[in-house]
């Protein structure tokens, strides 16, 4: 009751308090009439409460007792009557419910039943008085309509107060159909009334069977409407998941408008609510606010995903997009109005927008919804050129457009809402097959949002309003860059290349921040980072296509004054935005692939000119090839000190590594000491499991060691399975417990991989000065311990 609407409460009371007042008034109505016929009746009727069904759409069940309630008005007094009517309805609201029903709803239910009982009973006598022919049949007619009527008005109000659902179509749905079967009920009541007068009262157990034949035939029907119900159910939601899948189509072609498609029909259908469309048209909308960018397939990638500012013929192809989604569509042929969504979701309420140009009232409703809701949340969300903007910055955007941009009335609704949330149906034949119009002109639109990207060839031009400075910079900039390409090729170490270039780069081109990005496994890794933002562009590592300079390298395209902060993981500091506004980035590239992308940032805003992009095109050849060169004798180098199997530095490393410890050792007077590890069973390894679970062992083995040392110990592969440590600082009762370290690592690797204790490890050490003052010394001494460790070993 605490949670029913003021209306519903007023209800109940008013029921509750005219079924009070006829249970009142019946004893002075009549007496018992006949014992035998009233307790067959109420025995018939109770029984014929457990034939109930339930109602389909609202709360509630139909008996088909109203037999015996009919039967009884016309054969016994109205107390009677109306103790038949109420014992039924108590017993039908508490036998076999699906939930225990509350006291209120039990008060209710004898209520209404006592007083349609008595309506039906007043209904029946004034008929009888009127045909002046007693019993006969049609009499019952009119009091089962009269029953029917304010019984089943009674409990679809109360459902309809509690459960807000419309009070007419509520009756006509799950009421109206067994109007039938009331009428013949009060035929039939007539005739057994008539029986009952002439024959005997037990002809009254004849009317069971006939409720029972009434009950099987609600029980089919309602089956039948629900197999019905479910079959409508199962093919909503499969046009339903086939508007999904369209929308996931374009989900894959731009994965940035993922968040931005899941917010749109929330946000779209609270607005459509509170401006009262239809049902029709919402549905229209919701299909249109998952689709409306359908058309972006047709589309190319590069330009949907720039991080930049778009040019004029980039704007172009991507003016089509509407009319391709309307096109694509139209095959769907959807029972509402999308296509004519679709198309217009573009066009602006001063008649600027695409493709048709529409103003005002003759663009679509569901349309200038969807164009209000849809820059809202674009403006709210990230975006390849912007980051999002707060809500109460794109709110005000909105409404700063409202009346040119979008439609007034549309613009309030949505100011009042904070997001937390065509066709007839055609046959096959009537489908149009013509080409999508993927290379079509549109003739009417502005220039997008984010303004125009100046054209390359403008750029590259530049505006050169004095020649005699224009010359002098000509000759200062030919200099410098002539004596950066010499310099770009006379190391082949990348990090000389890339520190040489900062500083030239630095003096033709002024910037705050320098990135070089190499490419690595479908990823950029910053292999060069300068000036400010250091370690946020050092901690980057962007995917391919992602961002500002994964476009770049994904297309092989520059990107002039681009925003620096839409690379993805970039983040300057939690709350805080990024002092970098511009960008300027280059594709390096190599003799077949992209190597890398060169990125130079700046505070200011479009801070970069065409003559800054033409400097980087000329050197970004020469650049991209001294990268690729480098790379390929780092790799050299590596694979020449670096042993192949186990990734520890070889024999040749070693020494050299050696070398320089003891210098350094020689300087600060601090001992060092060398390992000599030798594998024991390793021959017995490769013997019975092969030569692949040997060099697994080999692996693990170094691993262990490696693991097993200090970040600046220096663990090495000697050849075969001899390992060597050089371990700075280490005396040699600590070299001792470092020992039985090793030698455990082997014995665990053995048990591990071979599943038997057939490895164990000898070891041998050396520490300077005691036992040697140079390399040779050292290793010597250490492996004639290790071969004196082994033979104790084996004895």
């Amino acid at each position: 009751m605490k949670t029913l609407p003021i209306m519903a409460k007023a209800y109940l009371a008013l029921s509750l308090l005219v079924g009070l007042t006829v249970l009142a008034i019946a004893p002075r109505e009549g007496a018992w009439k006949d014992l035998p016929l009233f307790f067959t009746c109420w025995l018939l009727a109770l029984l014929a409460t457990r034939m109930k069904v339930r109602l389909p759409g609202i709360t509630g069940t139909i008996s088909v007792a109203f037999f015996f309630y009919l039967l009884a008005i016309a054969d016994l007094s109205l107390l009677e009557a109306l103790v038949v009517g109420s014992s039924a309805a108590l017993l039908q609201s508490v036998w076999k419910t699906a939930k225990r029903p509350q006291l209120i709803q039990i008060l209710f239910n004898m209520a209404s039943t006592a007083t349609s009982i008595y309506a039906a009973f007043m209904v029946y006598q004034w008929g009888r008085n009127l045909v002046h022919i007693y019993g006969q049949p049609l009499v019952l007619v009119a009091p089962a309509a009269v029953f029917f009527v304010l019984n089943t008005l009674q409990i679809t109000t109360i459902v309809c107060l509690t459960e807000k659902k419309p009070m007419w179509k509520t009756w006509h749905d799950c009421y109206f159909w067994c109007f039938p079967c009331y009428l013949v009920g009060g035929a039939v009541a007539g005739i057994f009334s008539l029986m009952n007068r002439y024959v005997q009262w037990y002809t009254t157990f004849l009317v069971f069977p006939v409720g029972y034949w009434i009950y099987r035939s609600y029980s089919l029907y309602l089956a039948s409407l629900q197999d019905e119900k479910k079959h409508a159910e199962e093919v909503a939601a499969l046009h339903l998941r086939t508007i999904e899948a369209l929308a996931l189509a374009i989900e894959a072609k731009d994965e940035t408008t993922h968040d931005h498609l899941q917010r749109m029909p929330l946000l779209a259908m609270e607005v459509a609510k509170e401006m009262g469309l239809s049902e029709e048209e919402k549905d229209a909308l919701r299909a249109a606010a998952l689709l409306h960018d359908v058309g972006k397939l047709a589309v190319p990638e590069h330009i949907i995903t720039k991080p930049g500012r778009l040019t004029p013929e980039e704007f172009e192809r991507m003016k089509v997009h509407p009319v391709v989604g309307a096109e694509i569509l139209e095959r769907v042929q959807f029972p509402y109005q999308v296509v004519p969504i679709v198309r217009s979701h573009h066009e602006k309420w001063n008649g600027s927008g695409y493709p048709d140009g529409l103003k005002g009232e003759a663009i679509p409703i569901g349309a200038r919804i969807l164009a209000a809701v849809d820059s809202l949340n674009a403006l709210t969300s990230d975006r390849q050129y912007r980051r999002a903007l707060s809500y109460q910055e794109a709110m005000a955007v909105l409404q700063g457009e409202s009346g040119k941009a979008f439609d007034p009335r549309v613009v309030e609704v949505v100011s009042r809402i904070r997001p937390g949330s065509g066709l007839g149906a055609h046959g096959p034949a009537d489908r149009i097959e013509k080409p999508l119009s993927r290379i079509a002109r549109i003739d009417h639109g502005e220039a997008p949002g984010a303004g125009f990207q100046t054209p390359q060839a403008e750029i590259l031009a530049g505006d050169r309003k004095n020649f005699l400075q224009a010359i002098a910079a000509a000759r200062g900039e030919g200099q410098m860059l002539f004596e950066l390409s010499q310099a770009l090729g006379n190391s082949l170490s990348l990090d000389e290349t890339l520190s040489v270039l900062a500083v030239r780069l630095k003096r033709l081109i002024p910037h705050d921040s320098m990135a070089v990005f190499i490419c690595k496994d479908d990823h950029l890794v910053p292999e060069y980072v300068s000036g400010e933002s250091f370690r946020e562009f050092a901690s980057l590592r962007i995917r391919m296509g992602e961002g500002l300079c994964g476009w770049v390298a994904e297309n092989h395209k520059p990107i002039v004054n681009g925003n620096p902060s839409v690379e993805r993981g970039f983040v300057e500091g939690e709350g805080q935005a990024s002092p970098l506004l511009s960008a300027l980035a280059v594709p390096l590239e190599g003799v077949n692939r992209i190597v890398g992308v060169l990125g130079l940032y700046r505070r200011e805003k479009d801070a970069f000119t065409g003559d800054h992009l033409r400097i980087l095109l000329a050197i970004s050849a020469k650049l991209g090839f001294s990268i690729e060169n480098a790379l390929k004798y780092q790799t050299v180098e590596n694979s020449a000190t670096i042993d192949y199997l186990t990734g520890l530095p070889n024999a040749r490393s070693l020494f050299l590594h050696l070398d320089s410890e003891l210098a350094r050792s020689k300087r600060l007077h601090t001992p060092l000491a060398v390992v000599v590890c030798d594998l024991d069973g390793f021959k017995q390894v490769n013997d019975r499991f092969g030569h692949l679970v040997g060099n697994l062992v080999l692996r693990s083995v170094a691993s262990g060691l490696k693991q097993t040392c200090r970040e600046y110990d220096y663990v090495a592969r000697m050849g075969g399975d001899e390992f060597v440590a050089i371990m700075p600082g280490f005396e040699t009762a600590a070299i001792k417990e470092k020992s039985l370290l090793f030698q455990n690592i082997a014995r665990d690797v053995g048990i591990q991989v071979c599943k038997e204790p057939l490895l164990s490890l000898s070891a041998g050490e050396a520490v300077y000065p005691k036992d040697g003052l140079d390399a040779e010394q050292l290793l010597a001494e250490a492996d004639h311990r290790m071969y004196v460790n082994k033979q104790c070993r084996r004895v």
